[in-house]
């Protein structure tokens, strides 16, 4: 286990909230923006993410949770191990207010009381079996996956294509790729791996530059000290994504921190998919189901979709299922 231990942060919002929604009312959204409405809907899980921590992460040395300012009302804000985060706590007041989570997420290292070593959740990313410190830490290396995967032009979602290529391009400024694929190869062609990206990264060397990379969307195992570094590196694009207030294709997003970590060799190659499901929310969710009733995995992400009136069923559904498995009151909850 890491000498000064493991930390949790994870942001939330409740999209519902009257003072919030009007607050987001006030700021134009109409240009070069992703404010979908799936961003900020709260499917009313979060409970079961402290119940999973509590069960699964008894480890954990303190739990960050960022809010715009709201907290739900069970939340036992008196907890030990529970440090409250509201914006203005840790973000620059000129930046004030901001819906925008890629500028919430890359000011997480001034966060106070931080822990070198700790693990950034979305609150959609729920633990449902046993965890232990060296599922995301070994010898105070991030656990990883280092995995090439171009760029898409997505017109579906054409904003997060903008900002996987604003990482890549961060990225080549500060990394040769095939000097660097030649000084750790093992960090490429890791033992355990996926077939799958062994494939993509042998494809991925006939081009001379980074054209992007696979990062899984689970949560992520960050070192404060890489916030640090990188600020101090590429502050002036860092501070122009700020005025942001709202997910902007002209964004960095929180992967080029972990992407930085592992070119930099800062990681330990891991295949992070064995203990890990990802699921798009659909109008029939038997497998996710199933997945959460007998525990398959540690990890579940739970992404949301555009299932229009079917939501309310839904939430329904997954909230009964996730209280089959995680049926006791955690002491986060009053």
């Amino acid at each position: 286990m890491q000498q000064e231990g493991i930390d949790f942060v994870i942001t939330w919002v409740d999209g519902s909230d009257k003072a919030w929604r009007e607050e987001k009312a006030r700021y134009d959204t109409t240009r070069g923006t992703d404010d979908n409405e799936e961003r900020y809907r709260d499917w009313e899980l979060l409970k079961y993410w402290f119940r999973g921590v509590e069960k699964y992460a008894p480890w954990v040395r303190k739990i960050h949770f960022i809010t715009w300012g709201h907290l739900p009302d069970w939340l036992n804000t008196e907890h030990e191990k529970l440090h409250v985060v509201r914006h203005e706590d840790y973000i620059p007041g000129k930046y004030l207010p901001v819906f925008n989570s890629n500028l919430i997420e890359i000011y997480m290292h001034k966060i106070e009381g931080l822990s070198e070593h700790f693990v950034y959740f979305n609150d959609d990313f729920l633990l449902i079996r046993d965890t232990k410190p060296e599922d995301f830490y070994k010898n105070g290396k991030p656990c990883d996956m280092l995995a090439f995967q171009p760029v898409v032009a997505n017109p579906v979602n054409p904003v997060m294509s903008h900002l996987y290529l604003n990482n890549s391009l961060v990225l080549c400024k500060h990394f040769n790729k095939r000097e660097n694929v030649k000084a750790h190869p093992g960090n490429y062609f890791k033992i355990g791996y996926p077939p799958l990206y062994f494939c993509y990264n042998m494809l991925e060397l006939a081009f001379p530059l980074y054209t992007g990379f696979y990062t899984v969307h689970g949560p992520s195992p960050f070192c404060k000290t890489t916030f640090e570094e990188i600020w101090e590196k590429e502050r002036e694009a860092l501070e122009a994504m700020s005025v942001n207030r709202f997910r902007s294709n002209t964004d960095l997003t929180p992967y080029l921190f972990r992407e930085w970590q592992k070119l930099s060799n800062n990681f330990k190659p891991t295949n992070v998919l064995k203990d890990f499901a990802y699921f798009n929310i659909a109008k029939e969710n038997q497998k996710l189901l199933n997945t959460i009733r007998k525990q398959k995995k540690k990890i579940i992400c739970i992404n949301d979709a555009n299932i229009g009136s079917e939501f309310e069923r839904v939430k329904q559904e997954l909230q009964e299922t996730f209280m089959q498995i995680l049926p006791e009151v955690s002491s986060f909850e009053r």
